[in-house]
Parts: structure tokens; sequence; C-alpha cells
């Protein structure tokens, strides 16, 4: 018949009394203390961390929108700093896209449009006929630096609305206000290149004396900043215009 040997475990860290008794007169070592987990802390997860300022600030607006969207996005500080951003982005935009075109007004426009504008607001203001060539030439320059800088207000009035018997061998005149007061007067197209002119050369002659043209976004105010701006995007335009006709070339 087999020989059954069987050892009896007790709850961990239970004894009988014997034991403790023996362990009192020092016969057993101490009893040794149960033996007790680490309490259980799961790794730190960055999506789940709370979203900083500094954090959103690093994101961009593409990834801001998705996460917008995101069902599994639960931060109510998140979406508190986010709409925060976005009213000052969109309050900024609003302030700079406040013009963008050249606008027709009448002579009876003129104070209110022209005048009365906000003190830290440039106009330039085209004096102009439909019948003369050169005021057309003048209006495409000036209708692409409008998008260009539309912190600064372009406007265009006929001439004889403006001032009464103005001649038309003038024509076309800009005048550029500031403030209340003319600051510059510009009589037809040979301070630009004559008909050679260019947005670029009209930015450059609108800006020699002062910081006419704000595109709302540089933060640079200076004539010297803007000039170097101008100068800037005309280097651009003209490499671009060169690359397109070296295409067109090689192309035929």
């Amino acid at each position: 018949m087999a020989d059954y040997h069987f050892v009896y475990k007790d709850v961990e860290g239970a004894s009988t009394q014997w034991d403790d008794i023996q362990r009192r007169l020092g016969n057993l070592p101490p009893k040794p203390e149960p033996f007790k987990p680490a309490p259980f802390s799961p790794a730190d997860d960055p999506d789940l961390a709370p979203k900083s300022k500094a954090w959103i600030d690093d994101r961009t607006p593409a990834e801001l929108d998705e996460l917008e969207d995101d069902p599994d996005l639960d931060d109510d500080r998140f979406l508190e700093e986010y709409r925060k951003r976005r009213l000052a982005e969109m309050r900024e935009a609003a302030k700079v896209a406040r013009f963008g075109s050249v606008m027709p007004i009448s002579g009876s426009d003129f104070v209110r449009e022209v005048s009365q504008a906000p003190a830290d607001v440039w106009v330039v203001v085209l004096l102009y006929k439909d019948s003369i060539q050169d005021c057309g030439l003048l209006l495409c320059c000036l209708e692409e630096l409008a998008t260009k800088y539309p912190a600064t207000k372009f406007v265009k009035i006929i001439s004889t609305e403006c001032i009464p018997n103005y001649p038309d061998r003038n024509l076309p005149t800009i005048l550029v206000y500031n403030n209340g007061a003319v600051k510059g007067t510009y009589v037809g197209l040979h301070q630009f290149g004559s008909r050679r002119c260019t947005p670029e050369a009209v930015a450059l002659a609108l800006c020699q004396s002062d910081p006419v043209l704000n595109d709302g976004q540089t933060g640079s105010s200076s004539k010297e900043g803007i000039i170097k701006g101008v100068q800037k995007r005309f280097i651009e335009k003209f490499v671009a215009d060169h690359e397109e006709k070296e295409d067109d070339d090689y192309s035929d």
C-alpha cells in the first residue's frame, strides 16, 4: 500500500499557539512579515494628461480642429483654452481683414471714410476717371496691394467729385491720409515707373516717407520694415515668374 505524505499549509502569515510560545522562548525564528504587493499605479499616459496652454500653443490649427471633434476627448480645461485661443484668432483675423479691397466712395462719403478714419489707419485715395487709361493701370496695382495689405484702407473717387474742376492732366492722383491730414500726394504715373509701373513699385514709392502699408501680421510698422517686406515680395515674385518662364521654355 502506498505511503502518502500530506503537508498542511495554513493561511499565509498564520501560526499556531505552540509556535508563538516557541518564538517567545527563542526556539523558533521570528515570524516573517506577510507579503504585501506594492499599490498599483498605472503608467503615465501623455494622451490622458490634462492639456496645458503650452501644449495647445504647440498644436497646428488642423490638429486643434481634429481634437475638437474627438469623441474620446473629455478635458474641460483643454476645451476652454482651445475656445479662448480660437476666439482670439477670430478677433485678430477680423481686425486685419477689415479692408482688403479698393472701395469706391462718393464726395459725400469722403469725410467719413477718409478724414475721420481711425488714427492708426492709413488711407490711400485714388482720384481717377474711367476714360483715362493710366487710371486703370494704377487701379490694378492698388487692387493687388489692397489684398496684400488689408490693414491699410484703399478707396477710389472720381476726381471732380473730390475736387471740383480738378484737371484731367493730373490723373491719376494718389492722396495719402493719416489722422485726418494729407501725408503724401502723387500726381501721374512717373513716380511709379510710368506705364511700366508695378504693384511693387507703387508700394515702394508709398512707403518712402511713411509706413503707409500694413498687412496686419508682421508686427512691424516702421518704414524700413515695410520696405524690406515689399522688397522680399518683389524678389519672390521675380523668382517665381523666372521659374515659370523656364518651365514654359522647357515644355516647348
